[in-house]
This record gives structure tokens, sequence and C-alpha cells, in this order.
């Protein structure tokens, strides 16, 4: 009986697709974490005369992305307001905002968050 609960395609419970998102988002933010922020890519003082602009916004707009845990606190407002509402554009957006956010230092946050928001992608959708 319980098979029968489980859509074609899933894993434990949870859709092919939101695993397979998950796997693109921690590929690209471990790739920019230790490919680029902890090899020493991106340019070190951006405020020095020549440096170049695209890699230091770059940089810039990275930092303020997880300075104060900001991704890991959009990411536990976006599963909060997911799992109240059952709002899945609020959950997916929670979900990949809260594997950024364990990547990107801001994990306890964004644990929560996504795992708040998982467990809305993860129930069946509802046909009206």
């Amino acid at each position: 009986m319980e098979q029968k609960l489980l859509a074609q395609g899933d894993v434990l419970g949870v859709p092919m697709r939101v695993l397979l998102w998950g796997v693109i988002v921690l590929t690209v933010a471990i790739g920019v974490r230790y490919g680029l922020l902890e090899n020493g890519l991106l340019p070190r003082d951006c405020l020095a005369p020549g440096s170049p602009v695209a890699p230091c916004v770059f940089k810039t707009a990275l930092v303020q992305s997880f300075l104060h845990e900001r991704l890991g606190w959009g990411s536990l407002a976006l599963g909060a307001i997911s799992f109240m509402l059952g709002c899945r554009r609020a959950a997916w957006a929670g979900w990949l905002a809260g594997l950024l956010g364990l990547v990107l230092y801001s994990y306890e946050p964004a644990a929560v968050g996504a795992m708040l928001s998982v467990l809305v992608l993860a129930r069946p959708q509802q046909r009206h």
C-alpha cells in the first residue's frame, strides 16, 4: 500500500527533479566556494586602482550574500512561508537557497529552511 503513495521516480518520497536541482545547485556552490573563493582566484583588493570591475562586483555580491548569514536567513524565511502556506514556489526558492547557504557559510538557518522547504516539495501536489 505504501508503494502506491510514492510516484514513479521518487527517492524516499522526494521527487527526482527536486533532488536533481539540488545536486546542480550544490555543484555550483561547491565550485564557487572551493574553486573561486578559497583558491584565491577572485581579486583580493577591489579598492586598488586598476582592479577588474566584473570579478570585484561578483565578489562583493557573493560576500554580501553570506555576510550576517543573509542567504541562510532568507532560506529559513522562505521555508517557513512555504511550510505554513503550502506554497511550492517559495519552497523551491527556500530549498535552493538553503543548499547554497549550507555550502556558503550560512549553514545553521539554511539547514532548517531547506528542510522545511523539502517537506513541502515532498508532499504530493494537489490537483484542483
